[in-house]
């Protein structure tokens, strides 16, 4: 596995039953199967085609007894799991498939997500579904930051800040340095833009007062 899954993989939480949404080739979820950190594994793609590979390397364990998988659209059509993942993909599609799961009674009891963006999203939805977070964290990885989001669902009570959906908890209390990282590189390219001759007052104005408030995080 990459960087970025070795990252994902090492937030699930060990578990009965593990549930891999979109799981593309199926590295995850051989990772908590050969691991010792699930028992059973499903694995779903909405693709026939993109399901076959993960089938493919999982072979042993699907003969064994030990892995399904599934055409299907998010949880839809799979059994209902201790644990699911959901990542490499859009937040907003993220946010749809909980919101069809909630109304199916299917959610997981724990949940890691990996949105490749619309990450304040997937947190709202995530709190408004029930979930608690338990780390909301920036890595960098294989030349790029993500955020990875675990959750654990408690049946609601959790309130976010407005900072901490757009940042993630961990990263606002603990500051890792890929957040740190990730902050600078934000003001560097806000800073770089409103340096532009042909830019509006107004916009460069905006950007530098972003900028100049993203520098408590670093």
């Amino acid at each position: 596995m990459n960087d970025r899954l070795e990252s994902v993989f090492a937030a699930i939480p060990a578990c009965n039953t593990f549930a891999d949404v979109a799981c593309d080739h199926g590295y995850i979820a051989e990772a908590m199967l050969k691991r010792g950190k699930c028992r059973m594994a499903f694995v779903s793609d909405i693709s026939a085609k993109s399901l076959s590979k993960a089938e493919k390397l999982l072979a042993p364990f699907i003969k064994a007894g030990a892995c399904k998988g599934f055409v299907s659209d998010g949880l839809d059509g799979v059994p209902k799991a201790d644990c699911a993942l959901i990542a490499g993909v859009g937040g907003l599609l993220i946010t749809d498939i909980l919101e069809r799961t909630e109304k199916a009674g299917k959610l997981p009891q724990s949940l890691v997500v990996q949105p490749m963006k619309h990450c304040d999203a997937v947190r709202r939805a995530a709190v408004n579904a029930g979930y608690s977070v338990v780390k909301d964290f920036t890595v960098y990885a294989d030349g790029q930051f993500y955020d990875i989001i675990s959750l654990k669902f408690t049946g609601g009570g959790e309130m976010l800040s407005e900072e901490e959906i757009k940042f993630g908890r961990t990263n606002i209390k603990e500051r890792p340095q890929a957040f740190r990282d990730k902050i600078k590189e934000k003001i560097i390219k806000l800073v770089s833009y409103a340096e532009r001759e042909n830019i509006a007052e107004s916009t460069r104005r905006a950007m530098l007062d972003e900028a100049e408030s993203l520098k408590k995080y670093v």
